[in-house]
């Protein structure tokens, strides 16, 4: 009879890693069970293809990375926050880019070596969308005075700056608003931030906030004043699937950063009634202070190596006449091709 038993199909299944390297893994039906990797199970619903690519990355972020206990766990933020910068999620002004980029550059390649680093080399590496000839010179520049920090060092300064920029870790949502105006909902570490035409017109800090709930497409931000008064603020989102896809999404961020300051507090204990976010679904995993709080967390783990992985070059852009970068035979420029976005 054995010849009638149906054999389950195997799948393959590919994971892109922050460092641009691939992770193979091979699924049966809802599980993923990773083969050569120190993680034994990833729990994954897998319902397209084959084939199959899946993408790692950060869900939480951190209000300060650089209080991370462990150095893997700083350098994969470091990889995204990067990712994050390059593909445009993180609007960053020209000065902040050239030090975030040279930081970068420090711990990539080390100290400045004239030897080495010959004019050019940095348009071998993409750090923001459109990259241009005069941020690679600032950033050279900054780089030249990086002197004595490890990658590591490089990497915690490198966080210390971009955790001080407006998008950092910051989950936007498209909603509109009275009118059909037109809002993004932003989801960070320390609430929910509204903006409009790119500038913050309101936020609401997790503590405070004691509902959110969402029908068909209209989503429900219920929020407790000073006074002790709850409002409720009303978006429209682009569709049902997009409402409850923000729903989920907020739902998930309250729970994990919910940091209560005193239990008996008659206004904390109102605020942490999950019962009022108004469906089943539930943010299984350990919030942020649960995890502090864990006594048998015990980190930093010792004898751990971080195995850090070189960043995709380009070819490098040619001279021009003026400047340091001086090419007598050379009088137009040329600009590397960007990276594809995902």
């Amino acid at each position: 009879m054995s010849c009638f038993c149906a054999t389950q199909e195997e799948f393959y299944c590919e994971v892109l890693l922050l460092d641009e390297t691939k992770l193979t893994l091979t699924t049966q039906q809802q599980g993923i069970k990773v083969r050569q990797h120190p993680f034994t199970l990833i729990a994954l619903s897998v319902r397209r293809g084959p084939p199959y690519t899946l993408y790692f990355g950060v869900k939480f972020y951190a209000e300060d990375p650089c209080k991370l206990k462990e150095e893997i766990t700083r350098y994969q933020f470091f990889l995204q926050v990067k990712q994050d910068i390059l593909q445009g999620r993180i609007p960053c002004p020209f000065d902040v880019s050239a030090q975030l980029a040279a930081l970068a550059i420090q711990s990539e390649l080390g100290e400045y070596d004239p030897y080495k680093h010959v004019p050019g080399y940095v348009s071998e590496y993409r750090f923001v969308p459109d990259q241009k000839e005069e941020l690679e010179d600032a950033i050279e520049r900054i780089h030249k005075t990086l002197t004595g920090q490890v990658p590591s060092e490089a990497e915690v300064n490198y966080l210390g700056i971009a955790k001080t920029l407006d998008m950092y870790g910051v989950d936007l949502h498209p909603v509109f608003g009275e009118n059909q105006s037109e809002y993004f909902l932003g989801l960070t570490p320390v609430g929910v931030v509204v903006y409009k035409n790119k500038t913050q017109v309101g936020k609401y800090f997790w503590p405070r906030i004691t509902k959110v709930h969402f029908k068909e497409s209209q989503f429900e931000l219920r929020v407790v004043g000073k006074d002790c008064t709850e409002t409720s603020f009303f978006f429209e989102a682009p569709n049902k699937t997009a409402c409850k896809h923000l729903w989920k999404c907020c739902v998930e961020h309250h729970t994990f950063f919910r940091m209560p300051e005193n239990d008996a507090n008659t206004l904390t204990r109102k605020l942490s009634k999950f019962g009022s976010l108004g469906s089943k679904h539930r943010y299984s995993g350990k919030t942020a202070i649960q995890m502090s709080r864990d006594p048998s967390i015990s980190l930093p783990r010792p004898d751990q190596h971080v195995v850090r992985t070189h960043s995709k070059t380009y070819p490098k852009r040619l001279l021009q006449t003026t400047g340091h970068r001086s090419n007598p035979k050379t009088e137009n420029k040329t600009i590397a091709p960007s990276p594809v976005k995902r």
